[in-house]
Formats: structure tokens, sequence, C-alpha cells
């Protein structure tokens, strides 16, 4: 196949286009066939703190925070329509690097080209506050971009995971020092490439290559970053909290999940089987916020499970460049030797494997990262893949009696991300979604995520959230000022003769 970008892949540092220190560079993969895609460089220690010194030396010495919101605005639009205009290109490069189908990047670079608009319009509406306070002083409220940010998103969605990030940063009038996942880097090239073309000024936007634990690590833990945002596992969550601590920085953490589907006894099994699976198998299981446990009531369970496990053995598995693919391989072989280990452990620990269970291996599935879409029943709460995150295209089934079970399972983990519930009980529906403890309810739908709509999760799916006028905020310092409208002697020393 050939090479999906010519050259080795760069760094952009300062305005400028830059190899690693080390000289080192990193073979890039395409899933679906094993094949090298790409060759970029690897960034290091050296680099990244190189990065930071001058995205600081940019937010202190420069105008850029000044800008007005309406030339960041500019910015942003013009951003969005060299994204929308080159769609197919970023679609494609996302296929390759990161396996998932065609059809799918094609959504997420339309995703990505609203956010950048959808901050683009917010950073010019009204903001701040004023209130009243006894005369003379008139008080206020204003918002002040936080500095200099360290971003660091995941593998699952390169791209659209950039623009949540990079929108409201860039939008608030921030610097970044942005670093995508080692595996999957090639759509965060390309755009970087948009981002100098339309005009953003020099050590603005800055763009390290490398592994978390060197580049990852130091944007968590330098004095010189003012916030980190991570999106990621909640075990290299904890690492960011701790790292931060070291100057008490701004921290931001979208994390992971084991969100509960709950579908109730009115649910009918034809409409809602593919609720489920499209819960569960988009992105081949590798979303956060994946249906990964299914909660059925008793009075269903058998018809339900039978739509289900005739529907998902249908489910077209391959290579996402092909027309016909509904579900593609695993980002990585290892990511996908640790999804097929928690098959096995579910075995162990006595569930049932309903459907799938095995790596496909036929003809040139071979080559690929590919997994069955997986069904495990008989499970108990205390199991290891009902407790844990798996990450890859496996659900876990639990039964249920009544609602007061089913709300008491749903929240039965130390994730909180989201969940949905299926049901034509209006009343039962909004009584659900209120008591599960997650930071994003669906009734009678999974998935649709919307840049207006603030995304996070409670417990130790993370802190703060994305999207919305919430996302912007986690970019902005907030400062108080009080004004003197009658400046005169104050009268409050008298000295001692007095």
């Amino acid at each position: 196949m050939a090479e999906a970008m010519q050259g080795i892949g760069k760094m952009y540092i300062g305005g400028e286009w830059v190899e690693a220190a080390s000289g080192k560079t990193r073979d890039i993969t395409n899933p679906a066939t094993g094949g090298r895609i790409a060759v970029v460089t690897e960034g290091g220690l050296e680099d990244v703190q190189r990065a930071i010194q001058v995205a600081r030396h940019t937010f202190d010495e420069t105008n850029w925070r000044d800008t007005s919101s309406r030339e960041r605005a500019r910015l942003l639009f013009a951003l969005a329509d060299q994204i929308e205009a080159h769609t197919d290109e970023l679609a494609r490069l996302e296929t390759l690097n990161n396996g998932k189908p065609l059809g799918e990047a094609e959504s997420d670079v339309s995703s990505a080209v609203s956010c950048f608009r959808y901050y683009a319009g917010l950073i010019t509406k009204p903001h701040g506050q004023t209130y009243e306070v006894p005369y003379p002083i008139q008080a206020m409220v204003v918002r002040e971009p936080v500095g200099v940010c360290g971003q660091i998103v995941p593998w699952n969605f390169p791209l659209m995971m950039a623009a949540w990030k990079l929108a409201p940063c860039l939008g608030a009038g921030n610097v970044t020092v942005f670093k995508p996942s080692e595996i999957t880097p090639l759509t965060a090239i390309r755009l970087f490439e948009l981002i100098e073309k339309v005009g953003f000024p020099k050590g603005v936007a800055n763009l390290v290559l490398g592994e978390g634990k060197t580049v990852g690590a130091e944007l968590a833990a330098s004095h010189m970053v003012d916030k980190v945002a991570f999106t990621g596992g909640t075990e290299t969550g904890r690492s960011v909290m701790r790292a931060a601590a070291g100057n008490i920085k701004k921290v931001s953490l979208e994390l992971g999940g084991k969100s509960p589907n709950i579908v109730f006894a009115d649910a009918d099994p034809s409409v809602v089987a593919e609720y489920v699976m499209y819960g569960i198998y988009i992105g081949s299981g590798q979303v956060c916020s994946s249906g990964s446990r299914l909660l059925i009531q008793d009075e269903i369970y058998d018809a339900f499970m039978k739509e289900l496990v005739e529907r998902t053995s249908l489910i077209r598995v391959g290579n996402g460049m092909d027309g016909g693919t509904e579900m593609g391989p695993l980002v990585s072989q290892a990511h996908m030797e640790k999804v097929l280990s928690y098959i096995e452990i579910g075995r162990q620990e006595g569930a049932t494997v309903a459907a799938g269970g095995s790596r496909i291996t036929d003809g040139e599935y071979a080559k690929g990262n590919f997994v069955e879409p997986t069904i495990l029943t008989d499970t108990t709460p205390d199991m290891r893949v009902v407790q844990e995150e798996i990450f890859g295209p496996v659900l876990v089934v639990q039964r249920f009696k009544d609602e007061e079970e089913a709300i008491r399972l749903a929240n039965g983990t130390v994730y909180g991300l989201a969940g949905a519930v299926f049901t034509n009980d209006a009343s039962r529906s909004m009584r659900v979604a209120r008591k599960v403890r997650s930071g994003i309810m669906w009734v009678n739908t999974y998935h649709p995520t919307y840049n207006e709509a603030p995304w996070g999760g409670f417990k130790q799916s993370g802190l703060g959230r994305e999207l919305g006028t919430f996302g912007l905020d986690e970019y902005t310092e907030v400062k108080q000022i009080n004004v003197n409208m009658e400046l005169k002697p104050l009268g409050f020393y008298k000295g001692k003769g007095e």
C-alpha cells in the first residue's frame, strides 16, 4: 500500500516544522492490514520543553491574549472552512490510521467543522457580569484566558477530540502545546498544516509528537503550563492529576466509562436491539461513552437476547476503507490482545459467550486487529468484565427485576460517564435518568452528541466538562474588578496625635 503521508511527519513548534532533537522516528501502521502508512518524528523531553517555552513566551510577551474576539473568531471560522474543504482527505487519513469505517470518519470530520464554527460564534457573544454593590463602587466580573494549555487527546477520535480541545482553547485567547496519541497522529499533523495556512500567529498553536509517558507527562508536570486537558484512561488521568499538583494547574479530565444501557419490558426488541448494537459496536467499542453494559428487565430477557444475538452475528466486520464495512479493527495489536484477554477473563469468571468472542483470522483478516462483536451473558456484578472498562466490542449483559434494581446495578461501578434508558413510560424515563449517576443520559436513543451540550462524567469518569458554554469556561479564569467612581480621601488613618 502507498504511504498515506509523504516524507517524515514533523512537529510544529513556534511556527516551524521540525524533527525531534533525538532524530528518532516512529512507523505508523494501518490496523486493518498491519502495513506501514507513514513515518513520523518521535518527540521527546527536549522537544516538549522547547514547545512549552515557546508557548510561554507567546502568551506572556506577544499580543495574542489581547487579540479581539472578532479576530479569533475569524481564524476559527477560516480553519473550519479549510477542514471542510479537505473532508475527503482527512476522513481517509483517519480511517487508514485508526481503522474506523470511512462513514464514521466522515462524520468525525463534520463534527470537527461544526465544533470550530460553534466556538467561533460563541466567543463573540456577551459574557461576564455586572452586579450591584454600595455606591460609589462599580463592580464587574470578566473572563480572561488561562494561559499555556497542555492538551492530550486519545487515539479513538483523533480529529474530533482535537477540535473539542483546540476550538475553545484558542477561541478564549490561550496558547496550546498539543499532543495527539503516538498511535494516531496523522490527522493532527494535517490539522496543524491548516492552522498554519489560515494564519494563526507563530507560537500560539504548537504540535508535539511522542509518547505519553514522556511528552504527556511533561505537559502535566511543567510549572510553565497553566492548564492540562486530558482525554484517556482513568489510571493515566490519576497520574496527570498527581503531576499537575506541582504548580496547582487547572485540570480537566475526560476519562473512562462502563455505561449502562437500561431496557425496560415495555421496549420493543425489534427496534431497541439496533440501538443497543449501535451503543456498543460503533467505533468497535473503543468509545468512552459506549453502552458496554446492557441491563434487561426479566420479562423480555429471552426475546430480547434472541433478537440481539442474531443481529449481532450479522454485523459486517472489515477494512474501514471498504464500503460495506459496519465495524472496523481495533486500533493496535496490543489493544486487541487486551480486549481478547478480557473475553477470556469473562469465561474464567463464569460468563457465557453468547456471540463472538474470538479474533477474526480468515484470509486478509489475519493481518489486521479484528475481533468479533461479542456478547457476554450470565454475568454477576462482581465480575471484572462488569466492573472494568474493556474498551472494545464486548457487551456484558445484566438482568434486573424492577426499577429499583436497575438503578442500583446502573450505579454499581466506579464510573459515571454516560447511560441510557429505553421505555415507553415518560415518567419512568425521567426518574431513572435523574437517579443514574452519570454526566450524560439518553432516553430512547444512544450516542447523539452535540457541540452545544456539556460532555463529561461523574465519579471516576473525570473532572470538568467539554463542549457547550461549559467547555469555553474551562479555558478561562474568572476575575472580579471593582472601580471606585469617586476618588477622595479615605479618612481611615487619623494619626497618633488626633
